[in-house]
């Protein structure tokens, strides 16, 4: 095993993670209506703007607009590559969390809720005092980071 690995502070890396599944879970729902856009963009005509102000001929305008287009379609592409491959590490860590883990990682690390807020809303439904759900969100968080990053 590599030394450096033993000096990753898998808790934050963990909370890192878990705080993006929301954007990468867009990702891989919207990235073919993305890229069907700017396909779209990239065959229709592009009309002049009517400004009053003279504009300036460029013959290559359309030759850089579907060169901008195929860029932005690879971006678009590997963005999507990567969202995969982040839920194929992700969510088989994810899903082994019980309902409980998962509540409260939620509550704390993915709504856009402040923290009081999340002890309460935890404390509430599963009627924990406040010291109990932090030693329950830190227990989760430990659970979650030996699930992707081993010991």
């Amino acid at each position: 095993m590599l030394i450096a690995w033993q000096y990753l502070d898998k808790k934050a890396a963990a909370v890192e993670a878990l705080k993006d599944y929301n954007s990468m879970q867009y990702i891989i729902e919207h990235s073919d209506e993305d890229i069907y856009e700017i396909e779209t963009r990239m065959t229709s005509p592009h009309s002049a703007k009517i400004t009053g102000v003279p504009g300036k001929h460029n013959p290559k305008s359309g030759e850089e607009r579907l060169a901008a287009c195929l860029d932005e379609i690879d971006v678009l592409k590997e963005r999507y590559r990567r969202a995969l491959e982040y839920m194929e590490w992700f969510k088989p860590a994810w899903e082994a969390l019980s309902e409980e883990e998962q509540f409260i990682l939620t509550e704390f690390f993915v709504n856009d809720v402040s923290k009081t807020e999340a002890v309460a809303n935890i404390g509430e439904k599963l009627f924990l005092e406040r010291a109990q759900v932090y030693r329950r969100k830190d227990k989760a968080l430990n659970h979650l980071a030996l699930l992707l990053y081993g010991k």
